[in-house]
């Protein structure tokens, strides 16, 4: 494509359609949480097709197949979605870095999709060593990939903005960006730990809260893995929420921050509050699987808020290296 054709300033076809991709990345988490959480993520034992059909018998009646299978063509429309985009700023954007950015968010849906393929491959193998199969472990690797996959996607979409684009330095936000970066990295391996918790049968590990054991003590009477990575979870969930209740703080009286980041940090201690309740009612319902896929969304949306209002701190640092 001829350099002259492309442009930085701001395309509203391209900003909507960039944002609608984002959107539609939550209907794929929502569609895997809810598949997992009802145990239907082996509901077809060949990849990709579905019991050899792209529309195989008893899809749309048995829930196990449904929540599989749709999960399955929402991740084919993403993947569509995602190309496109790259194609599209690629033909257009005269940001060398965001056109960068957009095919490694391609790389980064097609290697969801291979690990996608590979859980369900690859779960009759057994690894005696860790006591799971090797499809489980690529479900693992699956969930933190999704991860991944949201931030990037949101970053396109911001960076695609006009308030990116037109907008104007506010000042230092050197201490908001080093927070948010913790921040961030806090969330991915709190993310980590409940994936492989999540595909470990571990949620229900400690079957009591706030407490761990019926007596009211803090600590589990008996340990293993399951018991340990469930622990570590609630550990993590009390440092996030100290953390991310200071980043809330930091935005809130930095008057380097915009009025989106501090309607962000609003948003984020919401979020938190909400996740927390919903962590409780998965073991007071016995892992209700509507309170567990709540739980993984809101989970999501957590790591999202967090990412954007960090990614918004950072907007004049990366414009400010970029090559286009």
């Amino acid at each position: 494509m001829d350099a002259t054709h492309r442009t930085s300033a701001y395309k509203p076809a391209l900003a909507w359609f960039a944002a609608l991709g984002t959107l539609w990345v939550f209907v794929l988490v929502t569609l895997g949480a809810f598949t997992t959480s009802i145990g239907a993520g082996m509901a077809f034992l060949d990849w990709p097709l579905s019991n050899g059909s792209l529309n195989p018998k008893g899809w749309l009646t048995e829930p196990d197949k449904f929540a599989e299978h749709s999960h399955r063509l929402s991740a084919s429309v993403m993947s569509t979605v995602t190309i496109i985009l790259a194609i599209w700023l690629w033909r257009t954007e005269a940001r060398r870095w965001l056109r960068r950015l957009a095919w490694f968010a391609v790389g980064l849906v097609l290697a969801q999709a291979l690990v996608g393929g590979l859980r369900v491959l690859c779960d009759r193998l057994q690894i005696e060593m860790v006591d799971t199969s090797l499809g489980r472990l690529f479900a693992m690797l699956h969930a933190c990939l999704a991860q991944l996959f949201i931030c990037t996607l949101l970053a396109l979409a911001t960076a695609c903005s006009r308030p990116w684009i037109e907008g104007r330095s506010r000042g230092d936000t050197s201490t908001l960006r080093r927070t948010g970066l913790v921040c961030c990295g806090l969330l991915f391996l709190q993310l980590a730990i409940a994936a492989i918790m999540r595909h470990s049968f571990a949620g229900l590990a400690i079957p009591y809260f706030p407490t761990s054991t019926p007596d009211g003590h803090l600590l589990p009477e008996a340990w293993n893995f399951r018991v340990g990575i469930n622990f570590a979870h609630r550990v993590m969930a009390m440092v996030l929420t100290i953390a991310l209740g200071w980043f809330a703080i930091r935005l809130w009286t930095s008057r380097a921050a915009s009025l989106a980041m501090r309607c962000g940090a609003s948003i984020l201690v919401c979020l938190v509050a909400l996740q927390i309740t919903l962590g409780a009612q998965i073991i007071w319902t016995s892992r209700n699987a509507v309170m567990t896929t709540g739980h993984v969304l809101v989970g999501a949306l957590t790591l999202a808020t967090t990412f954007w209002i960090t990614w918004l701190a950072h907007r004049d640092v990366v414009e400010a290296r970029a090559n286009p």
